[in-house]
């Protein structure tokens, strides 16, 4: 390998590592806030169906922010627009710090949301561009798990500097948004296209890939069929999962039921769901798994995603209803000792150790979905298309997610007279997990297309490469 190779090949790594932290900040933003719903509520004056609408409104803003986002990053330069969305959503979060009212607080989050759409849209476009098809799935694999660590890193910062401080964790996030964007000065755009096999002779020759998205694509877009059905895939996954953002609070629940106080359940709660959610790493064998099951059978990460969301349900509905009996918590124990705590309940504990094992497959096959989704929805649109698509699929996504988040809220308060907390939540949380089955039926409609869309993609690629027009 020679060194301006080799250079080129750590600029694309060190760009792909900032990228892959810049995606675990924004959810870190996203993530802080559900744990911190009766601490916030108590400070600002609002109740749990407030903040839950905050955060449904949130996810609407992030999404419908990430189209145009997408939009304009698969038009011009991508670099320029991703620092200012990461300057604008840190900006934005230490003033929701410094909100002395519930109308400040929400008024502020809606500007992160508006930042935060960015890094979503164009930051998957110019990560798609990085890497090359063979190892998709694998390298999509970290970005989804970046994802799932922001935002249990946000979840770990509410239960821990926020069960002092609300304020606290939103300044860390912040602090280091700003960080990452400075870093994000010194990373290398790679070229549109570049990772595609077919353009490969393209770039050898110093050609470039010249093509953008016009406003009549988008039409084109949502009428290809793996894209269609794999945009309502994402609506019903959400719909079925984003009702998962009260887990922190059914764990802190189930943790008060035990007789402990609020602020030590939001820490130990929030441990346990942090401790909990290690199955998420399987995503990075799922990606290979993906990678290897389609280079031998042209549908193997459609068939990997029915197995991880059908295999997942079952084990999440028996985890809701699991209570944490006979916890053992320090009184008054400061953070360590209750960290500790944690660890020796995990270990001695039967009713925690059953609960992280029922955690750990639900969540390990859950986590097949992410990092194949995104790969087949890369194969299936051109490059100038990608950024788009994915703004568009955030904004399904956020439909689902708000209306699931929202009427989860809803169905948790309602049931809270004949239901006692936990039970209201256990009830809500497994109710939501039968939408995975309008989800699957989604999958089964890609299976049947998606082996001629990506056949489509390529032979246009192929075309282009013909006639470009070297320097």
């Amino acid at each position: 390998m020679n060194k301006p190779t080799r250079k080129r090949d750590w600029q694309l790594l060190y760009s792909f590592i900032v990228f892959i932290v810049l995606a675990s900040l924004d959810n870190a933003a996203a993530g802080v806030l559900p744990p911190l719903y009766a601490i916030i509520s108590r400070n600002l004056g609002a109740n749990d169906a407030a903040l839950g609408g905050v955060t449904a409104v949130y996810l609407i803003i992030v999404a419908l922010s990430a189209i145009y986002w997408g939009y304009r990053g698969d038009r011009t330069k991508r670099k320029p627009l991703l620092f200012y969305g990461t300057l604008l959503w840190g900006a934005a979060m230490i003033f929701t710090a410094m909100s002395l009212t519930f109308t400040q607080f929400l008024i502020f989050q809606m500007v992160t949301a508006v930042g935060v759409g960015g890094i979503s849209s164009v930051g998957f476009s110019v990560v798609s561009d990085i890497i090359p098809v063979p190892r998709r799935g694998m390298a999509l694999s970290l970005w989804s798990i970046s994802q799932g660590i922001g935002a249990a890193g946000g979840a770990l910062l509410a239960g821990t500097l926020g069960a002092l401080n609300w304020r606290l964790p939103f300044l860390v996030i912040a602090g280091l948004g700003f960080l990452f964007a400075i870093l994000y000065l010194f990373t290398r755009e790679p070229q549109r296209g570049q990772s595609q096999p077919e353009l490969t002779a393209v770039f050898a020759r110093g050609g470039h890939y010249n093509y953008r998205i016009r406003r009549r694509d988008i039409r084109q877009i949502l009428r290809q069929r793996s894209t269609f059905w794999l945009l309502w895939q994402s609506f019903f996954y959400s719909l079925a999962f984003g009702s998962t953002l009260w887990v922190p609070r059914w764990a802190i629940a189930r943790v008060q039921a035990e007789g402990y106080d609020l602020s030590t359940a939001t820490i130990v709660g929030n441990l346990f769901i942090t401790v909990f959610s290690v199955g998420a790493f399987f995503a990075i064998a799922a990606g290979y798994i993906g990678d290897h099951w389609q280079r031998h059978n042209p549908k193997g990460r459609v068939y990997l995603g029915l197995i991880g969301l059908f295999g997942a349900m079952p084990f999440f509905i028996l985890l809701f209803f699991t209570p944490l009996k006979g916890v053992e918590i320090p009184v008054d124990g400061n953070f360590l000792a209750l960290v500790t705590a944690v660890f020796l309940n995990l270990f001695t504990n039967p009713w925690v150790i059953f609960a992280f094992l029922v955690a750990f497959a639900a969540i390990a096959l859950q986590s097949t979905d992410p990092p194949n989704w995104a790969a087949m929805i890369t194969d299936v649109n051109l490059p100038e298309h990608r950024g788009t698509v994915i703004g568009i699929s955030r904004l399904f996504r956020a439909v689902g997610n708000a209306l699931s988040v929202g009427a989860a809220g809803f169905l948790i308060t309602s049931l809270a007279a004949d239901y006692p907390s936990p039970d209201n939540y256990a009830i809500t949380l497994a109710a939501f997990q039968f939408l995975v089955i309008p989800a699957g039926f989604c999958y089964y409609k890609v299976s049947q297309n998606i082996v001629k869309d990506r056949t489509a993609v390529t032979n246009t690629l192929k075309a282009r490469a013909e006639t470009a027009v070297s320097p």
